[in-house]
């Protein structure tokens, strides 16, 4: 049964400010008041932000080296040499590869596409891929999504003669490779507007800088690539502000429209279909796991054949078999995860600062999503792990929580562990006979950095409302927040003094619909989808303080607000 959060942090509310909003924008109090609370206090800023446009985005020339990757690209074309693209194998590096491999072919360029397999070749690049880029004759290697690390991949691709280009969003280290071009707007001489996109955000831009030098429409490269932007995008759970929310907001319209048959596929598979808005939610949670599945558990190339393939038939059998496999993940994932939990509960690991863990049955593929799970559950850092094929060597995914970065704890211990990543997820090997070690290296340099209050389970909401804010008008004006993800979340809401007048169960125990009366007299259906439980073991003839989020419901033409409650409490007072 879920528990309530310990603690709720709610900042106060800034009316002033909110009026100005208000005013200058004509927009409800609801919105005026989590914009506010949200950094965009300014009009005008604020008005960027509820109506983002294309044309906002920053010129693609900015890139480092754009113009000596544009010149790598257009040189192989005109000497009519293979471009070998390699990729990653999660949907943010499928769907780079896939971006890149199109637009090559559609300019006329001599393209194979390539994204390693997890357990053959591991993350990033690996040797044979070079080994094989060469065998074919290909003149550019163009990497995305990955390279800007892989030192001693560049100069084998350089030693055999090929040229590199490597487009890449990851950690830039002191030094890069010596490639022709390294296009990562998170280099410090980056002269970018926007450092957050993700590896098909700088993909996409790049080859729309491309497109402008050729002289090819830009709105046509837009309307035909937005949609691969927006799933690599909203998958990778990079911000979803500035330029990653322009991609976002209209490549998710893209979707809808979109004209590739392995899209299409996957939304019939799904069961998303195409007759209603793709949001976010939707990529997060139902389209972006089955292309992640074949990457995590198979053989990610079969999402990247699916979102190439020109030929329906083979785009619904690759749908289906996507379909199958994540249900294999899914099972598999709840395996792991059930005996993580037994381990942690047995062992008492939650006594500690951290959770680290690792069975040589659990899947590579799996650990990452079981970490976010279990610190989400435990409320601190967690790090999963399993073993190579011989067990000589132990490979971790990590999960973090707020105050602690993964990647700065990886790095402060180079002669242990040997990975990266970024705050809140991250990866490592080391030697199995160091596993204790590590353990404790770890927790103590938790200890250091995280106090016990860090470790209280915390929910945030934005601020606190009377009931009647949140009315029909309210909902609906946050739809203008769309699409929400990382960085700007569902909004959420605490009420005090909210009646329960009546909670029925339904067939999910953990789910009830309900009837509220907010302190203010507003009175409003709810529904709860983990806390049925809770509910039945306390008294509702008192009153409440509630963490919510109001959904606009629609039945048969009618629409009315629904709340949507995340965590209660018997109120103060």
């Amino acid at each position: 049964m879920p528990p309530s959060a310990e603690r709720w942090i709610v900042p106060p509310r800034r009316p002033e400010l909110e009026q100005v909003l208000q005013r200058e924008l004509g927009i409800p109090s609801l919105l005026a008041a989590v914009l506010v609370a949200r950094g965009f206090a300014d009009p005008a800023s604020a008005h960027r932000f509820l109506h983002p446009s294309l044309n906002d985005l920053g010129d693609p020339s900015l890139l480092p080296d754009f113009e000596a990757g544009q010149r790598a690209v257009l040189g192989a074309r005109e000497r009519g040499e293979k471009i070998f693209v390699h990729g990653d194998y999660d949907v943010d590096g499928v769907t780079s590869t896939a971006l890149l491999g199109d637009f090559l072919r559609r300019i006329g360029c001599d393209v194979h596409v390539h994204v390693p397999h997890r357990l053959r070749e591991g993350y990033g690049i690996h040797l044979d891929a070079v080994a094989a880029a060469r065998e074919m004759g290909a003149g550019l290697f163009l990497t995305c999504d990955c390279g800007t690390s892989a030192f001693e991949q560049v100069r084998a691709a350089r030693a055999a003669g090929m040229r590199v280009v490597v487009t890449d969003h990851h950690h830039v280290p002191m030094e890069i490779p010596e490639a022709e071009a390294v296009i990562n707007p998170h280099r410090a001489e980056s002269a970018y507007p926007d450092p957050n996109l993700c590896g098909v955000g700088v993909a996409f831009r790049f080859c729309e800088g491309i497109t402008k030098a050729i002289g090819w429409p830009v709105h046509q490269f837009r309307r035909h690539f937005l949609d691969l932007a927006a799933l690599g995008t909203v998958a990778d759970v990079v911000p979803l502000l500035g330029e990653n929310r322009i991609l976002a907001r209209f490549g998710l319209e893209q979707l809808r429209t979109t004209k590739r048959v392995g899209i299409l596929a996957l939304l019939q598979s799904s069961k998303l279909g195409v007759d209603r808005p793709i949001r976010s939610w939707h990529v997060a949670w139902v389209l972006g796991p089955r292309l992640n599945a074949a990457g995590r558990i198979d053989d990610a190339a079969m999402a990247l054949r699916l979102l190439l393939t020109k030929d329906a038939e083979e785009a619904r059998s690759l749908a289906e078999q996507l379909e199958a496999i994540n249900e294999r993940r899914k099972s598999e994932q709840e395996r792991v995860f059930q005996e993580a939990i037994q381990r942690i509960e047995a062992e008492q690991l939650a006594e500690g600062p951290i959770l680290l863990l690792a069975d040589s049955s659990w899947h590579s593929g799996i650990i990452g999503i079981v970490a976010g799970k279990l610190a989400q559950r435990f409320y601190r850092p967690a790090f999963v792990g399993t073993t190579d094929e011989d067990g000589s060597r132990l490979k971790f995914s990590a999960r973090s929580i707020p105050g602690f970065h993964l990647a700065e704890a990886i790095l402060a211990h180079p002669h242990l562990l040997q990975g990266g990543g970024h705050e809140r997820a991250a990866g490592f090997s080391l030697g199995s006979e160091r596993l204790d070690e590590a353990k404790e290296a770890l927790a103590s340099y938790a200890r250091s950095m995280l106090s016990p209050e860090d470790l209280v389970p915390t929910f945030e909401a934005d601020l606190e409302v009377q009931g009647s804010e949140a009315d029909l008008a309210g909902a609906e004006s946050l739809e203008l927040l769309q699409p929400t993800g990382e960085c700007n979340r569902e909004p959420c809401f605490l009420a005090r003094g909210v009646r329960i007048d009546s909670a029925t169960p339904t067939r999910n125990p953990r789910t009830a619909m309900l009837r509220l009366t907010a302190a203010d007299g507003f009175s409003v259906q709810g529904v709860t989808f983990q806390h049925a439980e809770r509910l039945q073991q306390e008294d509702l003839s008192q009153s409440f303080d509630m963490l919510f989020s109001p959904l606009v419901d629609e039945f048969r033409g009618e629409k009315r607000v629904k709340w949507q409650v995340r965590d209660f409490r018997p109120a103060e007072g």
